[in-house]
């Protein structure tokens, strides 16, 4: 898992004085918001990284057509509880066999961390209060599972 200092990050998102800006000129390692995106990519240079951060009530559907030309995809918890960004990075990961980065973004805890991984998330943009060496240990309480998971569909625990 990949843990993201959103200081150093070279992803930069594309915001004017009223919030995110719908004009905007090309640029590599920008994250844009889904009607950003929608907006521009019909003249979007191929090869020039672009990333997309959606809400968990935007359909990942929206994306299917365009996720070979993202190479990040940044899903937004808006509270711990609402797991809906754990089903979209799902879908992103098995259904539409997204290769790209999946990030969790917003509101993300410790606790979360192996279902993050479990679902198909592979970086993290931990809550400011949340300690990354506890993050780190999170991912190593559970060593098997008996359901598979994006990365192994197959469970460990297996009935012979």
């Amino acid at each position: 898992m990949k843990f993201i200092d959103t200081h150093h990050d070279q992803w930069h998102t594309i915001t004017g004085e009223d919030g995110p800006m719908v004009t905007l000129t090309p640029a590599p390692f920008s994250l844009l918001t889904l009607m950003q995106w929608h907006a521009v990519r019909a003249h979007w240079p191929e090869g020039m990284p672009v990333g997309v951060s959606i809400g968990n009530d935007d359909e990942i559907e929206s994306l299917a057509a365009d996720l070979s030309r993202l190479s990040l995809v940044a899903l937004h918890f808006p509270k711990w509880v609402d797991g809906r960004a754990y089903s979209q990075a799902r879908l992103l990961r098995s259904r539409y066999r997204f290769q790209g980065e999946v990030r969790a973004t917003g509101e993300v805890l410790v606790d979360m961390m192996p279902l993050l991984k479990r679902t198909g998330f592979d970086a993290v943009v931990l809550r400011g209060d949340q300690i990354r060496a506890d993050a780190e240990r999170a991912m190593s309480f559970f060593p098997g599972h008996y359901q598979g998971d994006v990365e192994d569909n197959h469970p460990v625990f297996a009935r012979s």
